[in-house]
């Protein structure tokens, strides 16, 4: 079992910057390939990005690459998503996940989700 906080969410002008950060309970947190989506109102679930349980690969959406960094501290059980630049259509809910998949690009591969954290970007 595998309990997901995130934290960090916020308010900021376009062109801003977040960062948010998933806080894992458990053990074995370093075997799963950590994930981040967004849920804007009224849309299905999007795939931010993943990284890799060792930290060493990472993928991105398109609509993020080249803005968002995803990195992980396994010895702090914590992963985090640096949002650069960001765009009023960037605002969304934002979720981390957990899975034993290598490359999960789909809610269907992952097992565990936080409540997930409001990011909101103004114009």
């Amino acid at each position: 079992q595998v309990q997901l906080v995130e934290s960090g969410g916020g308010l900021v002008q376009a062109g801003g910057s977040l960062r948010l950060s998933c806080a894992a309970s458990g053990r074995t947190f370093s075997t799963y390939t950590m994930g981040w989506f967004r849920q804007a109102p009224g849309k299905e679930r999007e795939f931010v990005g993943y990284i890799s349980w060792s930290g060493g690969s990472t993928y991105y959406a398109d609509s993020v690459k080249g803005r968002f960094t995803i990195s992980r501290d396994n010895a702090a059980n914590t992963n985090y998503l640096q949002m650069n630049s960001l765009k009023p259509e960037d605002t969304a809910v934002y979720y981390c996940a957990a899975s034993i998949f290598l490359k999960p690009v789909t809610t269907r591969n992952y097992d565990y989700w936080g409540q997930g954290t409001q990011v909101t970007v103004s114009s």
